[in-house]
């Protein structure tokens, strides 16, 4: 199926743009096709003991061991000040390398950090062009 829209502004200002209906996917990627390593586990919370516990949660998590993990912990969660990255090869080993950090180590798999907390806006376009 295809549909036509058109856009005039006010300004005299005319657009228009041809849609097609996309074709049907028919196969599903499995789970376990995915094979991205190293693979990350982004963490963050308010403080550096809350960012531990954090991932002991996770090691103790059953649904640890899923590969949707890592993308569920970079898109969905809130980016706090407190952050940490574990990587490792296999959901076992990110699962190891969680318990390892809450338990207060982590060793060279994790990156660990702070955002900047006075950062204020350098430049502000308002979008009319007078720049």
């Amino acid at each position: 199926r295809r549909a036509g829209v058109s856009s005039f502004g006010i300004s005299g200002t005319n657009a228009h743009v041809i849609l097609e209906q996309g074709t049907e996917e028919t196969e599903s990627v499995a789970e376990t096709s995915l094979s991205l390593s190293p693979t990350p586990w982004p963490l963050s919370a308010k403080d550096a003991t809350a960012l531990r516990e954090q991932a002991a949660r996770l090691a103790a998590s059953p649904a640890a061991a899923s590969a949707g993990v890592g993308w569920s912990l970079a898109v969905t969660r809130a980016a706090l000040e407190h952050r940490a990255v574990l990587l490792g090869g296999s959901a076992e080993e990110l699962v190891a390398t969680a318990a390892q950090f809450g338990a207060g180590s982590g060793g060279s798999v994790v990156v660990q950090g702070r955002t900047l907390t006075d950062s204020r806006p350098v430049f502000v376009f308002p979008g009319q062009g007078a720049q």
